[in-house]
């Protein structure tokens, strides 16, 4: 079956794209908030891949072209901020300052739990770019020896958690302008939270959209800083 499976180059785009739509159908149909389809689609695929014996090293191969096309899906973000640039601009001070505070308090958490659970430097500096998205995180773990592979799945997990909760922190902490949400929910989350944040408002969506692109290249710049602090 793993032969059968794994014979042609693009069987790891169809199993993705076949998981995420059945995550997609499963999430409208219930309509509850923990069916997430990304979610979904990922435990889908975890599922074939266990039944079916095919290493991830081969998944990951044929599912290649999904990861380059997280670049320019995320540049693509840009559409709703030039929307909402005269609104960026007023608020400018309050975003920069709220982007850079959200990476700060990111990467001090993990600071924080490495010597809370006796983290190893590699295990530490794997986790430190959690809330930037996939294409920039990996990076970011790779130059600092940590593991890409398990980072993006840090990235993966942070992303849903935000998308599931997005709303209801918002709520409790009583947050009610759009500028702050989508600040605190791409900072945090960064694509997967975005999708919440452009259900909730296009303004939210066109500032998360913005912390995407900010968060990552801050986080780039200070999780080296970060990394000096470990042992």
């Amino acid at each position: 079956m793993s032969e059968i499976l794994t014979a042609g180059t693009v069987w790891g785009v169809l199993l993705t794209i076949a998981a995420y739509g059945l995550g997609a159908y499963i999430s409208r149909k219930t309509g509850h908030p923990m069916c997430n389809p990304l979610l979904l689609g990922t435990i889908a695929v975890i599922i074939v891949l266990t039944v079916c014996g095919i290493p991830y090293t081969e998944y990951k191969q044929g599912a290649s072209i999904v990861s380059w096309a997280l670049l320019p899906a995320t540049v693509s973000l840009a559409v709703p901020l030039y929307e909402k640039l005269d609104l960026l601009k007023k608020n400018l001070a309050a975003v920069l300052t709220g982007i850079i505070t959200g990476v700060i308090t990111s990467l001090a958490v993990i600071l924080g739990l490495s010597v809370l659970f006796h983290l190893s430097k590699s295990q530490a500096v794997t986790l430190l770019p959690k809330s930037v998205t996939t294409a920039i995180g990996m990076d970011v773990s790779a130059s600092l020896g940590g593991m890409p592979a398990l980072t993006g799945a840090a990235i993966a997990v942070t992303g849903i958690a935000g998308n599931l909760s997005a709303e209801f922190v918002c709520r409790l902490l009583k947050i009610t302008d759009p500028v702050a949400k989508g600040i605190g929910i791409g900072t945090a989350s960064h694509a997967i939270g975005t999708s919440r944040a452009m259900e909730m408002g296009e303004t939210e969506g066109a500032m998360s959209g913005l912390s995407i692109a900010a968060a990552g290249i801050i986080t780039a710049l200070l999780a080296p800083l970060a990394a000096g602090f470990l042992h």
